[in-house]
């Protein structure tokens, strides 16, 4: 006797695996989104403790003030001088570059990187655009009791994220 019945599936059984599968692959997918996203951030932390770090350093090279230790003389903003005139240190209020300092290279204290804004391309430098997406910001405050000046560099990486570094300049 002959089985009148033919092997094979039939176009529900088909739909229904196929919408099956779509399904199975939405659900995986969104899942390995948040995994994906997860293992991108401790990455981009790393690369702005990198950026942050390097903008700290350099900052951190400079002298304390325009005023202090000028040429020759080791004489710090807030003392006297040798003709025994007293040094004044620059203003709060007077925080940024000095005249004729319009570029980054041409700082040379502190308080002039005040209120810097960076993008990705002046954060590499001269290599390639490793900080793409990424920005960093200079504020720096002086405690003119304390003679202390605070700098502070956040960078914001490509997604959003805002991490601060942060350290004290005293004068000495």
């Amino acid at each position: 006797m002959r089985n009148n019945f033919s092997k094979g599936f039939t176009l529900i059984e088909l739909i229904a695996g196929i919408v099956v599968i779509a399904i199975v692959t939405i659900v995986v997918t969104s899942g390995l989104g948040l995994l994906f996203r997860q293992s991108v951030e401790p990455w981009q932390q790393v690369r702005a403790a990198e950026a942050g770090q390097s903008v700290m350093n350099e900052i951190m090279a400079r002298r304390f003030d325009e005023n202090s230790n000028v040429g020759n003389q080791y004489v710090r903003c807030g003392e006297y001088d040798a003709n025994d005139e007293k040094v004044e240190c620059t203003l709060p209020i007077n925080l940024g570059p000095d005249n004729g300092e319009s570029q980054r290279k041409q700082f040379d204290d502190v308080d002039d990187y005040h209120d810097l804004r960076l993008d990705g391309a002046e954060l590499s430098g001269s290599s390639p655009n490793r900080y793409n997406g990424f920005e960093a910001s200079v504020r720096v405050t002086y405690k003119e009791k304390d003679k202390l000046k605070r700098i502070t560099v956040i960078v914001t990486t490509p997604q959003g994220e805002s991490i601060e570094f942060s350290t004290i300049k005293g004068n000495w």
